[in-house]
């Protein structure tokens, strides 16, 4: 796989591994530990160096996990995580980006991932208690400690993407992007191009809906975020069907999987784009990977950007209270 570069140079490849549907978010975790670092180390087998988690997923034992699975080849890789959440009893009890809260994360997060650096640390979700230029200014401190080596935003505003970067120059910034969720290209990937900042699209599958294994008649369990998600209601996944069916005739006139084409649309955007696709199977991941080895024309590519407006997305992203949280 080749790689690409994010701001501040830092150098990953063209698609990373979301991590957190290993310990949470989508119906029953997987019962065998085992399996789920062998999948993670299988993930460097397939060229992948970029993993993606936090101390929310789960909380805390997906950090653990990743931890354990990349120990051995801890230098071949880059890990992010995050901070930003006040986490009580296992629950998310708002936010929390004070400064000596994201000291505290910094230090367990490091013990957890059995490493001395952590190699992108973003905020959450911005705190709109805590100016972000504080929040900025302590990561900074972090870089010159050497616990960390670059800063990053998730589901921020342009606003405060700029304002962030003045203090601290900003690395990375990780949003919801994909075929049906095009929310940033109004404002903030402007801005990144502007500012020289890397973009790591997550749930660029769609929470799966992009890949043509859901549909209409699909239930989700109890564990799973996605009976909380507007757009997965039965209705607007009925609605939504026309798009994925657009792109899985398209998949099979190149004879590719529809993921791939979702994954490759992305990677076509934008040089200093980096998807991190998330799963529980190694063959996703191969799948995945082969996904920089598909080409699409310019037609192909023009005829996928207009598809969310010509065919319409129903239902929002995340629900409203989770909605609160981004673009602040």
């Amino acid at each position: 796989m080749h790689t690409r570069i994010l701001g501040q140079g830092l150098e990953v490849s063209a698609i990373g591994l979301g991590a957190m549907g290993m310990s949470q978010s989508y119906g029953p975790n997987p019962g065998n530990r085992d399996d789920m670092i062998t999948v993670l180390r299988s993930a460097v087998d397939a060229g992948v160096t970029f993993f993606d988690t936090a101390e929310v997923y789960g909380p805390y034992v997906n950090e653990e996990l990743v931890g354990e699975a990349l120990e051995p080849i801890r230098d071949q890789v880059v890990i992010a995580t995050k901070f930003g959440w006040d986490i009580r009893d296992g629950e998310m009890a708002g936010l929390d980006s004070r400064p000596e809260q994201i000291r505290r994360v910094a230090d367990a997060s490091l013990k957890r991932l059995r490493t001395d650096v952590i190699d992108l640390f973003y905020q959450h979700r911005v705190d709109p208690d805590v100016p972000i230029e504080e929040v900025a200014g302590t990561v900074g401190e972090l870089i010159a400690a050497g616990k960390v080596r670059h800063f990053g935003l998730s589901e921020a505003s342009s606003a405060t993407i700029r304002a962030a970067h003045a203090v601290q120059p900003v690395t990375a910034v990780q949003s919801e992007y994909s075929l049906w969720t095009r929310d940033p290209e109004a404002a903030v990937l402007p801005t990144l191009a502007e500012l020289g900042i890397g973009f790591v699209p997550f749930s660029p599958l769609g929470k799966g809906f992009l890949t043509g294994t859901v549909d209409a008649s699909t239930t989700f369990g109890d564990g799973d975020i996605r009976r909380r998600v507007p757009r997965f209601e039965q209705e607007n996944l009925a609605a939504n069907q026309a798009l994925v069916e657009h792109v899985a005739d398209l998949a099979a006139r190149k004879g590719v999987t529809p993921g791939q084409i979702a994954l490759a649309w992305l990677l076509a955007q934008q040089p200093w784009i980096v998807p991190i696709p998330g799963t529980r199977r190694t063959s996703r991941i191969q799948e995945n990977a082969a996904a920089t080895q598909v080409a699409l024309s310019a037609d192909e590519r023009a005829d996928l950007d207009g598809l969310a407006r010509r065919v319409g997305v129903q239902g929002d992203r995340y629900n409203a209270a989770h909605m609160a949280y981004v673009d602040r």
